[in-house]
């Protein structure tokens, strides 16, 4: 049951941020280095989009280096939360939770991902230092 635990933690997290990637695939990243620029920090991050939510959630589905793809996730929405959020982060909708609550959950369950490591259910046989 845990390696299914982790199959299911891995593909929802992974499967919820592809969309966003394929999103900016499709319509472009001008809103995220716009966002970068608000914040002052280099637009050329604004092309680690890509690898952040479409190559490594393919990845994480696939359980290919799953490790740093937790890693590159939570970092990935790490600095988008710094760009579009800071002024939100400890702040509260009016039903109770918090403004970056999905924000929150992608970091946190992404890098749950890369603590625990892919289990069985996976393509490939990692060797390693972070093998499971």
């Amino acid at each position: 049951m845990e390696n299914l635990g982790k199959l299911i933690l891995r593909v929802s997290v992974a499967g919820l941020m592809l969309p966003h990637g394929i999103h900016k695939l499709m319509n472009g990243i001008g809103g995220v280095k716009y966002l970068l620029g608000q914040a002052g920090m280099p637009q050329f991050l604004s092309y680690g989009v890509y690898v952040g939510e479409i190559v490594a959630p393919i990845l994480m589905i696939l359980g290919l280096y799953t490790r740093v793809s937790g890693l590159l996730i939570s970092f990935t929405i790490l600095v988008a939360t710094a760009a579009a959020h800071a002024h939100e982060i400890f702040k509260f909708t009016e039903y109770g939770g918090l403004v970056v609550e999905l924000n929150a959950l992608y970091i946190f369950g992404s890098l749950a991902v890369a603590l625990i490591g892919p289990g069985k259910f996976r393509l490939g046989n990692q060797r390693g230092f972070w093998k499971e």
